[in-house]
């Protein structure tokens, strides 16, 4: 059986195998895991949205 890949914790850089025991992949811990939730739940972290569907808004429906 072959040993899982190392990876660095996208939080703090740490490395911590890429693997099924770790239940915080790919971070290296829960509070490295809890740290980037909350930057997400805090809008620090936003995926982006090309300029032209910024405005979209999404017809209503209607029965």
């Amino acid at each position: 059986m072959s040993k899982p890949p190392i990876v660095p914790c996208p939080r703090c850089g740490k490395e911590s195998p890429w693997d099924t025991n770790n239940r915080f992949r790919p971070f290296c811990s829960e509070r490295c895991k809890m740290i980037d939730l909350g930057k997400w739940a805090d809008e620090e972290f936003r995926v982006a949205v090309p300029d032209d569907e910024q405005d979209f808004t999404a017809p209503l429906y209607q029965a």
